[in-house]
């Protein structure tokens, strides 16, 4: 559930319906809706230069703060925090009725839970990391995102790539968050307040993963804080498990910036993958013995049968090592291609 700052009293556009610009006299079509957040609606619409996202609210301030807002992540060089700024204007309804909008690009993509439900969990890793490395940029100019959740996370590409939409939230450090939504907030949780600085953006990505292993989002059961519920949470699923210890710095806000938790994970992600890495060379081993020790048995047990049947049964145990040799080598190969792909995004 939302705070909402500010009651949105934008009306419904329909289809069809023709917006223009009073100061730049650009014309967009509204072609349907695509949210509606606590400052304003916004619309996907069409534009002279194709499809684009339009923002509309009846707060002039929240207009005016979410366009600086843009302009900022505009300034961030080697990332794209969010939507590119397009336009900015004042749409004349009549001659009482005037509604500024802004006008952003229109980012396609599945949002961060519908993404890892297609693609499998494994790669809600590499998503975090590269979330991880984008919040850090934020910070450093000073922002933080604030109402940050997987609805507000859209994956573009190809190659995936992470792209934070909806800056109605985004705070400067040092003030009160202006938008949340309970289930990602420290403070809704008891572990911690409502004031803009890093680690409560790092609370919302470890509440983040722990939302795509439990897409039904839980309610707090019981008065004080949430710690052990959390806990309890992360423990009860396996693949929470294995990021216990970075997952329970990030709740308890011990991580000091972004950067330093995309360190821990990156060192977390690599230990896992080495395990796994030694665990097929093992086992590759471990079946080339038992391969070569079952030959030798057929070959002594079966000395006096006919050369026909003795063909048939090496064919056969040959067909099965190379079944399993090319299991191994697919697995090895994913592991290569994740180890890769997180060095490439993210080192």
């Amino acid at each position: 559930m939302k705070k909402n700052t500010t009651m949105n009293q934008v009306c419904n556009l329909s289809s069809g319906t023709e917006i223009k610009g009073k100061w730049n006299g650009k014309r967009y079509i509204i072609v349907r809706a695509l949210g509606q957040g606590a400052t304003g609606n916004v619309y996907l619409a069409d534009s002279s230069e194709g499809n684009v996202a339009i923002k509309l609210s009846e707060n002039s301030m929240a207009i005016t703060s979410e366009v600086n807002v843009l302009k900022h992540f505009s300034k961030v060089q080697g990332t794209s925090l969010g939507p590119s700024l397009l336009d900015v204007d004042d749409w004349k309804i009549d001659q009482y009725k005037i509604l500024p909008f802004y006008v952003m690009e229109y980012v396609q993509g599945n949002n961060f839970l519908e993404f890892v439900q297609e693609r499998g969990m494994e790669w809600a890793n590499v998503l975090v990391l590269q979330l991880l490395a984008n919040l850090e940029k934020l910070h450093q100019q000073g922002w933080v995102f604030g109402d940050l959740k997987p609805e507000n996370i859209l994956i573009s590409g190809p190659p995936p790539k992470i792209r934070c939409i909806d800056v109605g939230g985004t705070t400067q450090q040092g003030r009160s968050i202006k938008e949340f939504t309970e289930f990602f907030d420290r403070g809704y949780w008891g572990l911690g307040t409502r004031k803009a600085e890093p680690t409560y953006d790092l609370f919302s990505v470890a509440m983040i993963l722990i939302n795509a292993t439990y897409p039904k989002r839980f309610t707090k059961k019981e008065e004080g804080d949430g710690r052990n519920q959390l806990f309890e949470v992360i423990d009860q699923h396996p693949f929470l498990r294995k990021q216990k210890e970075v997952l329970q710095k990030a709740l308890l806000g011990k991580y000091v910036s972004a950067g330093e938790m995309k360190s821990d994970f990156v060192h977390l992600l690599s230990s896992e993958t080495s395990k796994a890495g030694v665990r097929t060379k093992t086992n590759k081993t471990q079946t080339t013995s038992s391969n070569n020790s079952k030959r030798q048995h057929i070959r002594h047990s079966h000395a006096q049968t006919n050369q026909s049947r003795k063909q048939a049964k090496k064919s056969k145990k040959r067909k099965k090592a190379s079944g399993i040799l090319e299991t191994i080598l697919i697995l090895a190969g994913v592991f290569l291609i994740y180890s890769l792909y997180v060095y490439h995004f993210l080192m």
